[in-house]
């Protein structure tokens, strides 16, 4: 015969919902300390930072809709790759812009030097 025992699960429920909000405050933490940093905010970064699962991060609706909504604001905003990329084809522009400058300055000699050259050729070429 089976017993009409009822299991008591009072206490489990109660330590899996402390666990839960313990993970969405590291999880809080863990973004705020991304913006901070100005670091991209995904599924990945938040998990690895909060030491949370991913799977947390996906099945907690609230915090899936922070995350979903932080990605779309910076998807708007240059990455630290994009800016630097962008630093480094201004400085080759501005090297290309200098290189230019001083290649016309030495043509300008170049010409000048050629036509005293001949001035000079020809000054001897008289005397003789």
């Amino acid at each position: 015969m089976r017993s009409k025992h009822i299991r008591n699960t009072e206490g489990v429920k109660k330590h899996a919902q402390m666990k839960s909000q313990e993970a969405a405050q590291k999880v809080d933490q863990a973004i705020q300390h991304l913006i901070k940093t100005k670091a991209k905010i995904n599924f990945n970064q938040v998990a690895m930072e909060s030491g949370v699962s991913k799977a947390f991060l996906y099945n907690n609706q609230e915090i899936r809709n922070r995350i979903e909504g932080l990605r779309k604001q910076q998807e708007g905003l240059n990455s630290p790759q994009t800016i630097k990329r962008n630093m480094t084809d201004a400085s080759k522009d501005s090297l290309i812009a200098a290189k230019n400058n001083r290649i016309k300055k030495l043509e300008k000699e170049n010409k000048r030097l050629k036509d005293e050259l001949l001035k000079l050729r020809g000054m001897v070429y008289d005397k003789f």
